[in-house]
């Protein structure tokens, strides 16, 4: 009996995994054939980058001359967007019916996850329009020296390692300086990372981007049945980290009460929003959208873990282009020299001004995007203007952000780092989406100011004191892509021959 069950019961899986892999067929829609069980994700993680896997289906489905195409993310299936039109319809004109971006969220058990990353609806949009004011110019006019403090440190940091060994890794060093950085923006504490390389928030923040076997299944299980992984409590963030983070800023929070401190940080305005919603009884009953301490803790974990890793993985490939190109890094150092002359020190004002800075910034951002595909889930029905297709509510839109940047039609010979792309001129002639490492739209990148203002300001001290030139024994050209990593990272490190001027 038990026999003929486990017969149906599997020949019923094998019917309805078919019937997946044939949603695209059915409907009409050009797509990547998949296979069985990683649909055509097939080597991510392992051999290849999930940024390549969707290069590769973007190449074959824009073909098809259609403004989507379908692909499969293992059994589900996912609408990879192609048209820059559609893709701006999707973040911007139609955003109601695309608001959530389908990322693993467990409030209950893991109440670090419900940041504003993952988080959705109306709670999303509320706390958005409370965490917005942080971010303006004037706020990040007020974070400058906080930053630069932190430059300044890493600048005899930088000199001291050159006295031991001149060539040095970089990618550990950067993110020692961005760990800082958020870590005194963030929760207003000295995190020492860059006199210690075994601080503890620089642990940390390593460990969150630990690869494990069974963290690979539960990461599996979270994007493909997130109802699923939710009954049965499975949390992504390890129990320490969690542990960490929450006790860090409880503590925080305790003493600035206490001893009444004021800064200039993101730790504050958290305070002062919990403290508004106090004086205007918003904390009483059970408002789904006050912000509690764990709500505070949450941003603050993903304020750190996006700041820290994103900025300090761009200067990295930054800085990997500038020593494989001496001209351009002589041409960036020539932009910080001249903008100087006319200030007497690294203001803010004057790191505006750098715009080849900004431009080699920008052109590292296209070639090597942190955040190689965004994601977002249809809310309800969606017809695409001229066409009779309907995507239907629940299915997962993707951007494939770095084949977009890589799509000659859009950035000509785009293997080639040339910063001249992004002058005023030529950003003009390109289609506005064909460049979005922020993302667009309402879910843009919260941070999007901070993260290029930390690290304009890295480069700058760098360039300004230090000459690099790549460490070719120890360095690849091309460079080689860590395929585990969820955002794109060298492999290896980053070795460069540092020379103080």
């Amino acid at each position: 009996m038990w026999v003929h069950l486990l017969v149906i019961t599997l020949l019923a899986a094998v019917y309805w995994v078919r019937q997946r892999f044939a949603y695209w067929e059915k409907r009409g829609v050009p797509y990547v054939p998949p296979t069985f069980p990683q649909g055509n994700l097939a080597g991510v993680g392992k051999k290849r980058h999930m940024s390549e896997i969707l290069q590769s289906c973007y190449k074959q489905l824009k073909s098809s001359g259609r403004p989507y195409g379908g692909i499969h993310f293992f059994i589900n299936p996912v609408a990879l967007l192609i048209d820059p039109d559609l893709i701006k319809t999707v973040l911007v004109k139609d955003f109601p019916y695309f608001h959530d971006r389908n990322l693993y969220h467990n409030d209950r058990d893991d109440p670090l996850s419900r940041h504003l990353v993952a988080m959705e609806g109306l709670k999303w949009k509320n706390l958005r329009a409370k965490l917005t004011p942080t971010f303006t110019s004037g706020k990040m006019k007020l974070m400058f020296s906080t930053v630069t403090a932190v430059a300044e440190e890493f600048d005899r940091c930088m000199s001291d390692e050159v006295k031991i060994n001149p060539v040095v890794e970089m990618k550990d060093l950067l993110a020692r300086f961005t760990t800082d950085v958020i870590g005194s923006v963030a929760f207003g504490l000295e995190c020492n990372s860059l006199k210690d390389p075994d601080a503890k928030f620089r642990v940390m923040g390593r460990k969150v981007f630990q690869a494990s076997p069974y963290r690979a299944l539960k990461i599996f299980l979270a994007a493909q049945f997130p109802e699923i992984a939710r009954a049965l409590h499975v949390k992504l963030t390890q129990p320490d980290v969690s542990d960490f983070f929450m006790g860090v800023v409880k503590d925080t929070i305790d003493f600035r009460r206490n001893n009444n401190v004021q800064r200039n940080d993101f730790m504050t305005l958290l305070m002062k929003v919990m403290k508004e919603q106090v004086e205007n009884g918003e904390a009483a009953g059970d408002s789904k959208d006050q912000l509690t301490m764990d709500d505070i803790a949450a941003q603050a974990f993903v304020f750190f873990l996006a700041g820290f890793e994103t900025s300090s993985t761009a200067m990295s490939f930054c800085l990997y282009e500038l020593a494989l190109n001496q001209e351009l890094q002589d041409k960036a150092r020539q932009n910080i020299a001249e903008v100087l002359k006319s200030y007497d020190t690294i203001s803010y004002e004057a790191v505006h001004e750098m715009k080849y800075i900004e431009m080699c910034i920008n052109e590292s951002l296209r070639k090597y995007p942190p955040a190689t595909t965004l994601t977002r889930r249809v809310e309800k029905d969606y017809r695409v203007a001229g066409t009779d297709q309907v995507l239907e509510k629940g299915i997962m839109v993707a951007v494939p952000v770095y084949a977009l940047h890589h799509d000659p039609e859009h950035f000509p010979n785009p293997e080639q780092f040339d910063p001249e792309r992004f002058t005023a001129a030529q950003s003009e002639k390109r289609h506005p989406f064909a460049f979005l490492p922020f993302g667009e739209g309402p879910r843009i990148c919260i941070g999007l100011r901070f993260g290029m203002m930390q690290a304009r300001i890295g480069l700058v001290y760098l360039l300004k004191h230090f000459r690099f030139t790549l460490a070719k024994d120890r360095m690849s050209v091309p460079l080689k892509i860590s395929s585990a990593s969820p955002i794109l990272t060298i492999d290896g490190g980053l070795w460069l021959n540092v020379e103080r001027l």
